[in-house]
C-alpha cells in the first residue's frame, strides 16, 4: 500500500481501479449491471464535470483561504519554495481544472439537451444558466487576467518591480472576485436539480 500512496499517478490509478471494483460489486451484489448507453455516459460526463470543479474551486479557495493569506507569515528567505515551486504547480492545476470544467459543463448541457435555454437563461433552466454564466466569467478571468497576471508576480515572465507588484494585486483581486462569484455559482449548480431557485 505504501507504494501506491507514495506516488500520486499510482495513487489516482489505484483510485479509479477502486471505483471499478465498487461499481462490479454493487452491480453484482444487487443484479444491476451499469448498462453503458445515453443515460449513463450523461451520469458519467456529470462526475467528470463535478471532478473537475472540485479541483478548480478547490484550488481557488486553497489560494484565497490558505496560500494568501499564509504568504506575510512566511519568513522572506522561505517564501521562494511557494513562489517558485507551490504556485506554479497549483497554478498548473488550477486553469486546467478550471477548463475541464467548462468542457465538461457545457458538454453536459448539451448532452441534456438544454444549452442553449441554459446560455438564454431560459425558464425552467434559468438557475443553471445562471451557474454556467458565472462560471464561464470565472474560467475567463483564471485565463486572462489571473493566469498573465501571476506569471509577471512570480517572475515566469521578466517585467519591472513595479509592474511585478501590479499584477500580483490584480491576480489577488480577480481571484477573490472568483471566490466571491463561486458562491453564487455553486449555489445555481445545485439548485437547479433540487428546486432552490
Amino acid at each position: 500500500m505504501g507504494a501506491i500512496l507514495q506516488s500520486l499517478g499510482r495513487t489516482v490509478t489505484a483510485g479509479v481501479v477502486l471505483l471499478i471494483v465498487i461499481v462490479v460489486l454493487a452491480g453484482l451484489a444487487t443484479g444491476q449491471m451499469i448498462a453503458v448507453d445515453m443515460g449513463w455516459s450523461r451520469f458519467f460526463m456529470r462526475w467528470l464535470h463535478v471532478l473537475a470543479g472540485v479541483m478548480w474551486i478547490g484550488l481557488l479557495w486553497y489560494f484565497n483561504f490558505v496560500q494568501t493569506p499564509s504568504m506575510s507569515k512566511i519568513p522572506d528567505e522561505q517564501k521562494p519554495a511557494v513562489s517558485k515551486v507551490i504556485a506554479p504547480t497549483a497554478l498548473f492545476w488550477f486553469r486546467w481544472a478550471a477548463l475541464a470544467t467548462v468542457i465538461t459543463g457545457l458538454l453536459l448541457a448539451w448532452m441534456n439537451g438544454y444549452l442553449a435555454a441554459a446560455l438564454t437563461l431560459t425558464k425552467g433552466v434559468h438557475a443553471i444558466g445562471i451557474g454556467m454564466w458565472l462560471a464561464l466569467i470565472m474560467a475567463f478571468n483564471v485565463w486572462f487576467i489571473i493566469w498573465p497576471n501571476q506569471k509577471k508576480a512570480l517572475g515566469i515572465v521578466q517585467v519591472a518591480a513595479e509592474e511585478k507588484t501590479k499584477a500580483a494585486r490584480l491576480a489577488m483581486l480577480t481571484s477573490r472576485f472568483n471566490t466571491m462569484l463561486s458562491i453564487p455559482m455553486l449555489y445555481c449548480m445545485v439548485a437547479q436539480q433540487n428546486a432552490g431557485l
